[in-house]
């Protein structure tokens, strides 16, 4: 029986007039979320789009759900009051990365390792854009930026592997124009039970314009990304003559070439999701000798820990609240 969409992709996008500068990377990926949520049929009334500060942080006034838009950093314990709230509840976080990683750095730590079950998109532009172009915690050394005049001198945080290392068992990456790509992602994420965390890279046209050419550009993507596909090869190039294989002196990945030095296919190292190592490597992969990794990085498939524990007992007033709070929507004390 073929079942019939009940929403369109336009259904998802509210009246309000778009504010982002002409040209940024939110738009592509607001977009690919309201086509993802068109295409799982997702329940306008049960989902909820949770932000903080910053450009990425208007995202629940363009969306036709709910939302809330919070403070600067607080987007994840927010959410996981949300959900906690109510677990019925389709729950995605909108962040950036200085939003996310510097005053939010807390939160999303401990949002990643209570495994809350919600999707959180991390829009990565390597700049704060809302507050006019200061150097963020993913900014590259050398950054020249208002906070930052001589060039920053911080090392910049990967959030991939902030995320495997706070516990994270879903972490992806993709980029904002990649729309077939971003949509997949998206779906994956928000059927995984549990916190699913995805990289978004996205360009800002204003603060730090073409930062990601170097990866996304299209004159050099097919050499500079690496699409993982669960139980597939790591090929990649235009051609996919080119591919990850473990070298076995260093236990680190290497690129190489078929047909050179005698390597074949046999030699590529096959991706599987649910390996932490494989992902780890995976997540520190950065050009130009090295291609990034775009796709499903780790996918641990166990269940979510808010699904599996089991309420403590508890006792006389505790108890009595507890069983009101999960009741329904509304309740009558006596």
């Amino acid at each position: 029986m073929n079942v019939v969409a009940r929403h369109a992709t336009k259904d998802f996008a509210s009246d309000q007039e778009v504010r982002w500068c002409p040209g940024c990377g939110d738009y592509a990926i607001l977009k690919a979320v309201q086509r993802t949520l068109a295409d799982v049929d997702a329940d306008r009334e049960k989902t909820v789009f949770i932000s903080g500060i910053g450009c990425a942080a208007r995202f629940p006034y363009y969306m036709s759900t709910y939302g809330f838009h919070t403070i600067h950093g607080r987007a994840a314990a927010v959410a996981t009051g949300t959900k906690l709230a109510n677990p019925e509840l389709d729950i995605w976080v909108v962040s950036g990365d200085g939003d996310s990683l510097s005053i939010g750095g807390n939160h999303l730590l401990h949002l990643l390792r209570r495994d809350v079950d919600l999707v959180y998109l991390l829009f990565n532009n390597e700049i704060y854009g809302l507050t006019k172009g200061q150097a963020s915690p993913t900014s590259r050394i050398g950054t020249r930026s208002p906070s930052s005049p001589k060039g920053s001198g911080d090392r910049p945080v990967s959030p991939l592997r902030f995320a495997l290392g706070a516990g994270a068992r879903f972490v992806a990456r993709s980029y904002d124009v990649a729309q077939a790509e971003l949509v997949e992602t998206f779906k994956r994420a928000r059927a995984h039970r549990g916190t699913s965390f995805v990289e978004i890279l996205q360009n800002c046209i204003v603060y730090n314009d073409g930062i990601f050419d170097g990866v996304t550009a299209k004159a050099v993507a097919a050499d500079a990304q690496v699409h993982v596909e669960h139980g597939k090869p790591l090929l990649f190039g235009a051609e996919r003559k080119r591919g990850l294989r473990l070298d076995p002196r260093t236990l680190a990945l290497q690129a190489v070439t078929l047909g050179e030095d005698g390597v074949t296919e046999a030699d590529i190292l096959v991706h599987d999701e649910t390996n932490p190592v494989i992902a780890g490597m995976l997540a520190g992969l950065s050009g130009p000798a090295m291609p990034t990794a775009m796709g499903v990085i780790y996918c641990e498939p166990d269940a979510s820990l808010q699904q599996v524990a089991a309420p403590a007992p508890a006792a006389s007033i505790a108890d009595r609240l507890n069983r009101h709070m999960r009741s329904g929507h509304t309740w009558n004390v006596a």
